[in-house]
């Protein structure tokens, strides 16, 4: 198997942390570094850059650079109906609860390129409830949120959303959602009518609103035990009382302080329910 060979080193990782802290405004430092150096290490292997200092320059004199940068180092893998039996959970044991709130406002905190608010939208659709709903889908990355406005997704990737869809306990054909042109599946303008799209810092910006269910998955795993405290907090901040958080298959509240407060949600699925 290649392996990338080690460029960044320990230091050199303190020095970008803070220039991009101190510069921009985005601060990775409580990210796990292990994950965030081998990250930076692989920007500087595609980008084809010779030193580290190459890459503090660019990012300082090269302005359109710095979203790259941002993308890059960020995490942006996602899936639709990822997890199947989670958005099975939801549609038996979730959106019936839902269902009696006179409007339902979900948030997906972190939702890289919007896979996921989409498998929401069309669970919501199929239940009835996507007229009274609002979805927020946040970011970090300002290049994924404009990726979500469009609803365009690669084709070659609709055959594994189609099997998690109908794993999820899908009610229609999966291609109905979309229509394919090219090598791209754009789907139906009606899934993203409800969807409000921006980017949100989970490590510096504050909760904007009060959701009855929010999702963040496999987001959580990159920050450090302070930061996923942090973030934590603010999605209990955010939910109302007997709201819904969903996590990642990897994730747990079980050793944080609001855990006392939430029920799970389903033996194995990451869905809990705050009850105070």
């Amino acid at each position: 198997m290649r392996t990338e060979p080690i460029i960044v080193k320990d230091e050199d990782l303190d020095v970008l942390l803070n220039m991009l802290f101190e510069k921009y405004g985005y601060d990775f430092t409580n990210y796990a570094k292990a994950s965030l150096k081998r990250r930076v290490n692989r920007l500087m292997v595609i980008d084809r850059l010779p030193s580290f200092a190459e890459l503090l320059y660019k990012i300082k004199g090269e302005p359109d650079y710095l979203p790259h940068v941002v993308e890059q180092i960020t995490v942006n893998v996602t899936e639709m109906f990822r997890d199947p039996l989670t958005f099975k959970t939801i549609r038996e044991k979730v959106l019936p609860i839902l269902a009696t709130h006179p409007f339902i406002r979900v948030w997906h905190a972190g939702c890289a390129s919007g896979e996921e608010v989409y498998s929401m939208a069309i669970l919501l659709e199929e239940a009835g409830l996507l007229h009274k709903s609002l979805l927020y889908a946040t970011d970090l990355n300002p290049s994924v949120i404009e990726n979500i406005q469009k609803g365009i997704f690669p084709l070659s990737q609709m055959k594994q959303f189609s099997e998690n869809y109908i794993l999820s306990g899908g009610k229609k054909q999966f291609s109905d959602y979309y229509t394919a042109k090219y090598d791209w599946a754009k789907f139906d303008d009606k899934l993203k009518t409800k969807m409000i799209a921006a980017t949100h810092n989970l490590v510096s910006d504050r909760s904007f609103n009060e959701f009855q269910i929010i999702f963040c998955r496999n987001v959580l795993i990159y920050f450090d035990k302070v930061l996923q405290d942090k973030v934590l907090n603010l999605f209990d901040e955010s939910l109302e009382k007997l709201g819904f958080l969903v996590l990642g298959a990897k994730e747990n509240i079980r050793f944080s302080k609001m855990a006392k407060n939430y029920l799970p949600i389903g033996r194995n699925e990451k869905i809990w329910r705050k009850m105070l």
